[in-house]
């Protein structure tokens, strides 16, 4: 079985939509900027990928990853030709952080905050009478395992319609929590470089509208890709390093389930974080699996660009992986200067975006969560004309 992906929409630091923020992948545009929600001088690191739509500089405001939330969803939604009402489709959220920043200031700064707006289902209910919805928290890779949910509901028959979304923001604990994580604070997300020093946090909040192929898109409606198969796995092999061995596992089963071989993939968007625990893990991973193949498929980690938007980030590198595809033109991998050698191997895009010379029709995505939560969906192109205006790609200098 095979889905549809009917409607997209996203929010990240390097656009307020789908359309821009792949124009800043392909013009190689940064969403890194120095910290503005809170004061900084209780950390070593000192910037972050975050969406700038606070009132000052040091103000901050509860329920902002539920407004971006609300804005994703509304953009899928309407993109699907489905509208405001939900009420008969199933919204699943996947989320690291849910609401935390928003408790943060709620028991620090009294800032207030009802309880009831913890739940993302709360503002589901109110905005689209929505009256299906579930959140699930599976860290880093929490996004790809809501599709792989949703994907399930189609297939046994519980819902002709599902909303697949992810979201999380940056809240003043996890950055200091990360900030005590690494012997040098990092200055960006260098992954697969060898001056990386870690992780920085990305904000954000991006959605999926998917049918079952065997029902059509719907009417009035479009395709804008095939969702061929999603794998997902828990070794619970370490709380934090992941495991190459079952990283490997969970891409070879999407590839059974989506019914490729390693040389029918195009297309990899790595996870790629930056920690030399997730590069080394990920690149002996994609080794193996691409063993043998002469060059490997294009390549891209566009967490430089976005930041970690952790439970959000494995539905950002699929709509990116939709439109790469759709438009042929690949992201660079930036401030990735200097490879490590385990990457030697892999045609990885750095520098400026490629406008490779053959057609780009299956993509693997990637994402890997703290716990060895694995998921990894394999996508595949859809030739129908794209039904939003193309984006320029001037702004890549192609």
């Amino acid at each position: 079985m095979s889905w549809l992906v009917t409607g997209m929409g996203a929010v990240a630091s390097i656009g307020g939509s789908v359309e821009e923020i792949f124009g800043s992948l392909i013009a190689g545009r940064s969403g890194l900027a120095p910290l503005r929600g809170y004061d900084r001088d209780s950390f070593r690191a000192q910037v972050a990928y975050e969406i700038d739509d606070r009132p000052a500089q040091g103000v901050d405001e509860p329920l902002r990853a539920t407004r971006w939330l609300e804005r994703a969803v509304a953009a899928a939604a309407g993109d699907a030709g489905l509208g405001d009402d939900l009420s008969r489709v199933p919204v699943l959220v996947g989320t690291t952080l849910r609401e935390l920043r928003s408790v943060e200031l709620s028991w620090r700064d009294k800032v207030p905050f009802d309880a009831a707006d913890l739940h993302f289902g709360t503002m589901l209910r109110r905005r689209f009478n929505a009256a299906d919805t579930h959140t699930v928290a599976n860290a880093c890779s929490a996004s790809l395992y809501t599709l792989a949910l949703g994907t399930d509901l189609l297939e046994l028959g519980a819902a002709d319609t599902v909303v697949v979304a992810g979201v999380d923001t940056i809240t003043e604990s996890t950055y200091g929590l990360l900030d005590r994580c690494y012997p040098e604070a990092p200055d960006r997300v260098r992954p697969f470089d060898r001056a990386r020093r870690g992780m920085l946090q990305g904000e954000g909040a991006v959605a999926v509208v998917l049918r079952r192929e065997s029902d059509g898109p719907g009417a009035g409606t479009h395709v804008h890709a095939r969702v061929r198969g999603v794998a997902v796995n828990c070794d619970a092999y370490h709380p934090s390093a992941p495991d190459a061995k079952n990283i490997a596992a969970a891409v070879e089963e999407a590839h059974r389930r989506a019914g490729v071989r390693p040389a029918d993939i195009d297309l990899v968007m790595l996870h790629g974080t930056g920690t030399p625990l997730n590069d080394e893990a990920e690149s002996t991973a994609l080794g193996t699996v691409f063993a043998g193949l002469d060059p490997s498929p294009y390549m891209t980690a566009i967490k430089s660009m976005t930041g970690h938007t952790a439970g959000a980030s494995g539905l950002h590198s699929l709509v990116a992986a939709v439109d790469v595809m759709r438009r042929g033109t690949v992201p660079p991998t930036v401030y990735l200067d200097d490879p490590v050698d385990a990457v030697a191997g892999f045609r990885l895009v750095r520098g400026a975006a490629e406008r490779p010379m053959e057609p780009l029709r299956i993509a693997q995505i990637d994402s890997f969560g703290f716990g060895g939560l694995n998921a990894v969906a394999v996508v595949e192109r859809v030739d129908e004309p794209p039904a939003r205006d193309a984006v320029r790609d001037e702004g890549a200098g192609l």
